[in-house]
């Protein structure tokens, strides 16, 4: 892919550039400035080292990849089956590379393999891409250092890549180390592979494609969307499969090249970039929809691979240059970017250009990069999260020149960076932090309540919780943005590597719990918050828990803390008939301790008895729908301070007796002032001034958007917190609550 050997090369074709070295420091420092170099004096050149003519003008650029009948693509896949395998590998295969083929060929190949790869299907794909960018910044954030290239950004594109094909942990190490197979058999079509490392590369090769044709024959008539069944399922007009099984083995092998390589690269870049353009990263950081204009700014900047090659099929002439029928070209893809007379500021880094897109880093045509809407939402995704939980992160060394030497893909095999550790509490203040699980098991846990138990696919370990816990899960809603639904954990915490939530559909609700039960099932994937907890279980020497309905989930939890701690405990729970009561063999182990209230049996729980007489020493946590919630506050009136503990379904209703009025409020931290409007939230008047605050719910009843109040008087209309702390008024959930009347100025510390 990169050079051939000496005796290959051949002499006398003019005009050479002199000075351009594809393996010298300065091509891999920055190609594109390499290329500045020569290009005016010889805009089409022989370079002898690639027995090839270079490209490097955007016109000439663009004439050749727009015609496939004079530039062919047949060249880019002509590698050298060794004799053993071509029985199973035939040379005609390898040719069918979507790299490696004109039309029709091409045309039939790219067309199925296009299905997986659709934007809509991509920008699905996001809230996923987010959630594993977050825990594998789980993992090392604490460190202060890492190799960003292997611990972030190939970890991310693998991780992907992976779920889009549908494939399993066990495959990982398989697909990492075919990416790499890959990129040497392409290679080879130009530069022969050494022994031992030719038999070591295809006796890997070949084994990893026989695996995904077991795997792809498995999924001819699946009707699952990931990219090998939708590949192997797709029929021609015939009715017969559109691609034979080795085809789609040989297309998968490029997508584990191509789909990880690259956009890990192009992050990587970015890091470099921003890092030299400090104030471009401020603006990303404030605007973060800004983050996909620097992920192209990259892109156009240095594109993951320079280079892309054809070979002619008959004599032409290219700025005043004749190159003769059979001669490869290569076209300089970083220095079309970067072409004068096309880019104004051609190596200013400037994430403002009217059309950021406008650029052939993923070439152009018909070989136009397949899965470029992949590329677009990882890169701008995963460099959101990171600067988002890493805010201080720069390179340690930016000029240092750690690549795998290839000139059609300058590997960067490293880039050491570096961050203040207290990024790390700074960002859970900014950042709702998701995890992508699966759904591990789901059974009816009684009439109408699914129990869906969830876990990482490769069974680590998850974010530690405490009972009163909740999660945001994120319910896929067809093509529209996924519900987001609060369910409280039902399961063990000391259970580190699964959470339990139990959802009962609503027959008349909003459609969030009807998609859970519909959609989630066995084998699916679902992204969820990290826990959080605005119920937690304080310590008692006693507790009495009431449970109304699926209010029982959260209380499950307690119960086995309350054990732990040898605290005394009872539960009433009751629910419209003894069916739809969910987990009621889970309780039955606790004997005369639980109570069940069946209202058909026995009709509503006796509040007022219940709570007649004072308990000294007990806490009383109370979970359900709003009528018994009420009513269990009027009955605890005479109870001391705080000592009910409850958790709503719903926002709590809110009284009002004036009408609401404008009220300003300053954010500490940055000493910005925003005027809330009297039909305006404070979450939306800093969203508007474009302030880093995160919220979920936007009903007071998540907790994500608690924000320390540090002066002023709050009007807290908010479910979560207790008479006391609203009266303390230490915090305000800022998606509901105001300043209270007469307040004029509320200070927070944010």
């Amino acid at each position: 892919m990169t050079a051939v050997h000496d005796d290959a090369r051949p002499t006398g074709r003019c005009p050479v550039a002199h000075g351009f070295d594809a393996m010298g420091d300065d091509y891999y420092r920055d190609p594109a400035r390499h290329f500045a170099e020569v290009r005016d004096a010889t805009p089409v050149f022989f370079y002898p080292y690639l027995n090839a003519w270079i490209v490097t003008k955007r016109e000439d650029c663009l004439a050749v990849l727009s015609d496939w009948q004079t530039y062919s693509s047949a060249a880019n896949s002509a590698a050298d089956v060794p004799e053993k395998y071509r029985e199973v590998y035939p040379p005609e295969l390898v040719a069918k590379m979507i790299v490696g083929q004109d039309p029709p060929g091409h045309t039939e190949a790219r067309s199925v393999a296009q299905r997986g790869f659709v934007k809509e299907r991509m920008d699905r794909l996001q809230p996923e891409i987010e959630a594993r960018a977050h825990r594998i910044i789980d993992r090392f954030e604490n460190n202060g250092s890492a190799n960003l290239l292997e611990e972030y950004s190939l970890e991310l594109t693998t991780q992907t890549i992976m779920a889009l094909l549908g494939l399993g942990y066990e495959h990982e190490a398989m697909m990492r180390q075919l990416r790499d197979d890959l990129f040497a058999v392409l290679s080879s079509a130009h530069e022969p592979l050494p022994e031992p490392r030719r038999s070591e590369v295809w006796d890997r090769f070949v084994a990893a494609n026989l695996v995904l044709r077991d795997i792809i024959d498995s999924r001819r008539d699946s009707d699952a969307d990931d990219i090998i069944s939708v590949m192997a399922s797709a029929r021609a007009e015939d009715g017969s499969y559109a691609l034979p099984t080795p085809q789609i083995a040989l297309h998968v092998s490029e997508f584990a090249a191509a789909g990880t390589d690259t956009t890990a690269q192009a992050m990587t870049n970015a890091v470099i970039f921003l890092a030299q353009h400090p104030e471009v990263l401020q603006d990303a950081i404030d605007e973060p929809e800004l983050w996909p204009r620097a992920f192209e700014e990259t892109v156009r900047r240095r594109p993951s691979s320079t280079f892309t090659s054809r070979r002619a099929t008959r004599d032409v002439e290219l700025s005043g240059v004749r190159i003769a029928a059979g001669e490869m070209i290569w076209i300089a893809l970083a220095s079309a970017n970067t072409d004068p007379e096309h880019v104004e500021r051609p190596f200013e880094f400037d994430i403002h250009r009217p059309d950021p897109a406008d650029h052939l880093a993923f070439t152009a045509g018909r070989h136009t990069c397949l899965g470029n809407p992949l590329a677009r939402v990882q890169g701008a995704t995963g460099l959101r999260v990171l600067f988002e939980r890493l805010p201080s992160l720069r390179p340690d060394e930016a000029e240092e020149l750690d690549f795998l030497r290839m000139a059609l893909l300058p590997v960067r095999r490293s880039l050491q960076v570096s961050w203040d550790v207290a990024d790390v509490e700074r960002s859970k203040e900014r950042t709702v932090r998701t995890l992508s699980l699966e759904v591990l098991a789901r059974t009816e846990a009684s009439d109408g309540v699914v129990a869906l138990t969830l876990g990482h696919p490769d069974g680590g370990e998850l974010p530690r919780w405490k009972a009163g816990a909740h999660v945001d899960v994120h319910v896929p809603n067809g093509e529209l943005e996924p519900f987001v639904r609060q369910y409280s954990l039902s399961s063990d915490p000391a259970e580190r590597t699964t959470y339990r939530i139990g959802v009962l559909k609503e027959v008349s609700g909003r459609g969030g719990s009807a998609a859970v039960h519909e959609a989630l099932v066995p084998g699916s994937r679902v992204t969820v918050s990290w826990p959080r907890n605005n119920f937690r279980l304080a310590p008692s020497p006693k507790y009495l828990f009431v449970a109304g309905g699926i209010g029982i989930t959260p209380i499950l939890a307690m119960i086995r803390e309350a054990e732990r701690a040898g605290a005394q405990w009872e539960l009433v729970y009751g629910g419209r008939t003894r069916s739809s009561m969910a987990f009621l063999a889970e309780l039955a182990v606790h004997g005369d301790r639980v109570e069940v209230v069946p209202q058909d049996e026995r009709g509503l729980i006796d509040l007022p008895g219940l709570f007649r007489q004072v308990r000294e020493d007990t806490l009383v946590y109370a979970c359900g729908p709003e009528p018994l919630l009420h009513a269990a506050e009027e009955c605890t009136a005479h109870w001391p301070k705080d000592s009910l503990r409850l958790e709503r379904f719903a926002p709590k209703a809110v009284e009002r007796t004036v009408p609401d009025t404008a009220f300003e409020v300053e954010f500490a931290e940055s000493g910005t002032v925003v005027q809330v409007g009297s039909e305006q939230t404070i979450l939306e008047a800093a969203e508007q001034a474009g302030l880093p605050v995160i919220s979920s719910c936007k009903t007071g009843m998540c907790g994500t958007c608690e924000t320390p109040l540090l002066a002023g008087r709050a009007d807290h209309r908010d479910s979560i917190l207790s008479t006391s702390e609203q009266e303390t008024g230490a915090t305000v959930m800022i998606c509901v609550s105001r300043a209270a009347a007469g307040c004029p100025r509320l200070v927070l510390d944010r």
